[in-house]
């Protein structure tokens, strides 16, 4: 995965939702379409929250910001391309659960894309991905403190 490429934190995404949405996206992965379909079945904001996995990577890479030295019209075309990409997304998402499995299908590919470098393969990328938001999202929730 590049260095230079940074997550945005998944929050207010609760721990089990990366839970949910990183296993969805491991198994379309690797083709198990029947878990999950058991997943989507499981949590009907599904295609949201992996519109949301895409929306952090996405944003992140395409904006224009700090590490854009000296903008020009492709870094500004790179920008809109990325939030209308993400927008579509969102429309798609809109559908419905049974729109899970293609968004799951483009994110896979998004990644594979955009974060799986040469000595890699998606599973890794995947992995780190999930870690990072898991980690963000227990900050972001905190368990309560027992007795």
């Amino acid at each position: 995965m590049p260095e230079n490429t940074t997550i945005t934190p998944l929050v207010p995404t609760t721990p089990q939702a990366v839970m949910d949405v990183f296993g969805h996206l491991r198994a379309a992965s690797v083709a198990d379409s029947e878990f999950a379909g058991e997943l989507v079945v499981a949590g009907p904001r599904m295609p949201e929250l992996i519109v949301d996995v895409v929306e952090r990577i996405v944003v992140p890479v395409t904006t224009v910001g700090e590490r854009t030295a000296e903008p020009c019209d492709e870094s500004f075309v790179l920008d809109a391309l990325g939030r209308v990409f993400v927008t579509a997304l969102g429309a798609w998402a809109t559908a419905g659960p049974d729109t899970a499995e293609p968004l799951a299908r483009t994110a896979l590919h998004l990644i594979a894309q955009l974060l799986v470098e040469d000595h890699e393969d998606l599973a890794d990328v995947l992995e780190h991905l999930d870690t990072v938001a898991l980690h963000q999202a227990i900050q972001a929730h905190p368990a309560p403190a027992t007795r």
